[in-house]
C-alpha cells in the first residue's frame, strides 16, 4: 500500500487465555528465528554471482586543439562523466588516476598498452580517445583496448558527432560508457542513458513529478499541477508517465505524454485510484482503486479503458508486474492484519503470501523476474522498536537479504534496468522534507551507495531502458 496515502489502522485483539497467548508468543519467536536463519543466505543478483571485476583504466581524453577554453570545459565534463559512469557500473575495478601512466593517448598509435597493463596500473582494459569541436559539432573518438592483447588489442572504436555543448559532452560520455559496459558486462545494456522519475516536495501540500539522469544530473520538473502528485511510473517505451494526483475526488490517476508534452485523458470516474504499474508490453496498467472505500487492484488498457478488478480483499495496493513475463503481480495487502507482501497471477489467481510479519510496502520486481525489492519494518508492532529498510527476496525460495541499514525510513525501492542497482528514498528523521533519493549497488556483500538528490525528493521510479 502506498505509504503516502496509507491510513494507519488500529487492530483490536480478542481476549485469549494466558496459555494460548504464551503458545502463540513461543510460535512467533520460533518463526522469527527460522526466518532470520533463512535471511542469512544472500540473494544472488547480477553483481553477486562470483564474477571477478574487470580492472579498467580510463584515460582522460586528448583535446584535438590545445588551449581552447571551450574544449577544456567540454573535456572536463566528458572525462568526469565517463569515469563516474564506469566506476558506478558495478562490474569494474577502476584504476586510480594516481596510478595511471603519464600522458593522454588520443589515437591507437599513441597508446602504450604495456604501461597500462604493468604495475602499478595493472589494467586489463584501457579506454581512451580524443575530442574537439569542428564546425559547431562536438566530435569524439573513443577506443577500448585489451591491454593484455598486444597483437589484436582493439575491442571497440566509436565516433560521435553532436551539437557542441556541455550537455552533449555528458550524453556522449554516457553513450560511450554504455557501449563499454555492454561489451564487457555480458551483453547487458548499460544504464548511463536511463532516467529516474521521482516526487519533488515543494511544500506541505505541493508535490510535483520531476525527472533526472540516472546519476542525479539534469533534474527538472515534469508536472506543474500545484497539488500533491505522487507515485510516478514511466511506460516501458519511455513515452508516457502515469502517476496519482490529489483532486476533486481525492487521489486519482493521471497520464502525461512525454511525446506530446501534455496531459492525456485517463478515465477513472469519481473513484479514488493510486499506485499505477505498467505491464512489460506497455499495453496494460494495474492500479489500486477504491470504489467502496477499500482499495483493490484493477487492470485496464493503457488508455484507462476496459478496467476489471482482479482482487477482492479488505485492501490491496501497490501492484508491480513481473517485468520479465508480465504473468505475475506483486502487491501489498493488509487482508490479515498489518500490510504484507503477496504475489499472484496477473488474472488475480494463485495468491501467495511472501512475508511472515512486520510491515511491508512498495514492492519492485527485478528485471530478470527472480527477485523482489521492497520496504520492510520487520520489528513493527506495539512496543517493538525497529526501522524500515530495503530488502530483496528471491521469489522461488522466499529467502531475503537486508540491503540497507540506514536510520529513519527507507522506502520505494526501484530497480535499474540492468538489475545491478536499486534507487530508494531515505529520511533519516522521518520528515518528508528531509527525504532524499539514494542509489545502491544490488550486491548483498558490497552494497555501495551514494545520494542522487538533495532533501525533498521521494518515490523514485527508474526507467525501463
Amino acid at each position: 500500500m502506498d505509504r503516502t496515502t496509507r491510513t494507519f489502522r488500529r487492530h483490536s485483539v480478542p481476549f485469549r487465555s494466558i496459555v494460548v497467548l504464551l503458545f502463540l508468543a513461543l510460535a512467533a519467536s520460533l518463526a522469527l528465528l527460522a526466518t532470520q536463519a533463512m535471511g542469512q543466505d544472500n540473494v544472488l543478483t547480477g553483481t553477486s554471482n562470483g564474477v571477478t571485476s574487470i580492472r579498467i583504466a580510463v584515460a582522460d581524453f586528448k583535446p584535438l586543439v590545445a588551449a581552447d577554453p571551450q574544449i577544456t570545459t567540454f573535456k572536463q565534463t566528458f572525462d568526469t562523466t565517463l569515469y563516474a559512469d564506469l566506476a558506478s557500473a558495478g562490474i569494474f575495478d577502476i584504476v586510480s588516476k594516481s596510478l595511471m601512466p603519464p600522458g593522454n593517448p588520443g589515437t591507437p598509435s599513441e597508446v602504450q598498452l604495456q604501461s597500462y597493463s604493468n604495475a602499478p596500473a595493472g589494467a586489463a582494459m584501457v579506454a581512451f580517445g580524443s575530442l574537439g569541436v569542428t564546425a559547431g559539432k562536438l566530435v569524439v573518438n573513443g577506443f577500448l583496448f585489451d591491454a593484455k592483447n598486444l597483437q589484436y588489442p582493439q575491442v571497440l572504436a566509436k565516433v560521435y558527432s553532436e551539437e557542441a555543448s556541455a550537455d552533449s559532452a555528458r550524453q556522449v560520455a554516457h553513450r560511450f560508457a554504455d557501449e563499454i559496459i555492454y561489451r564487457l558486462g555480458g551483453g547487458i545494456p548499460g544504464i548511463a542513458e536511463t532516467k529516474i522519475y521521482y516526487v519533488k516536495i515543494l511544500g506541505p501540500f505541493t508535490k510535483e513529478i520531476w525527472a533526472m539522469d540516472y546519476d542525479g544530473a539534469n533534474q527538472h520538473a515534469i508536472t506543474h499541477l500545484g497539488t500533491d502528485s505522487i507515485s510516478p511510473r514511466i511506460s516501458p517505451d519511455n513515452t508516457r508517465l502515469a502517476f496519482a494526483s490529489f483532486g476533486k475526488y481525492g487521489v486519482q490517476l493521471k497520464m502525461y505524454s512525454l511525446i506530446l508534452d501534455r496531459y492525456v485523458n485517463f478515465p477513472t470516474g469519481s473513484v479514488s485510484s493510486q499506485t499505477p504499474a505498467w505491464d512489460p508490453s506497455g499495453n496494460k496498467l494495474a492500479y489500486a482503486a477504491a470504489p467502496n472505500g477499500s482499495f483493490n487492484i484493477r487492470i485496464s488498457d493503457s488508455n484507462g479503458n476496459l478496467a476489471s478488478q482482479i482482487t477482492n480483499f479488505r485492501d490491496a495496493s501497490s501492484p508491480a508486474y513481473n517485468p520479465k513475463t508480465g504473468a505475475q503481480i506483486a502487491f501489498i495487502s493488509g487482508r490479515t492484519g498489518l500490510p504484507q507482501l503477496y504475489i499472484m497471477n496477473s488474472d488475480g489467481s494463485s495468491v501467495q503470501l511472501m512475508t511472515d510479519g512486520g510491515y511491508a510496502s512498495s514492492p519492485s520486481w527485478s528485471p530478470n523476474g527472480q527477485t523482489i525489492a521492497f520496504a520492510w519494518d520487520r520489528k513493527y508492532g506495539p512496543g517493538a522498536p525497529g526501522g524500515q529498510d530495503i530488502y530483496i527476496m528471491d521469489v522461488a525460495t522466499k529467502k531475503w537479504t537486508q540491503m540497507t541499514h540506514d536510520g529513519g525510513r527507507c522506502d520505494f525501492p526501484t530497480w535499474s534496468p540492468d538489475g545491478r542497482h536499486i534507487a530508494y528514498a531515505n529520511s533519516a528523521d522521518g520528515r518528508a522534507d528531509h527525504t532524499r533519493i539514494w542509489t545502491l549497488l544490488a550486491a548483498p556483500d558490497n552494497p555501495q551507495k551514494r545520494p542522487l538528490t538533495d532533501p525533498s525528493a521521494d518515490m523514485p521510479n527508474w526507467s525501463w531502458k
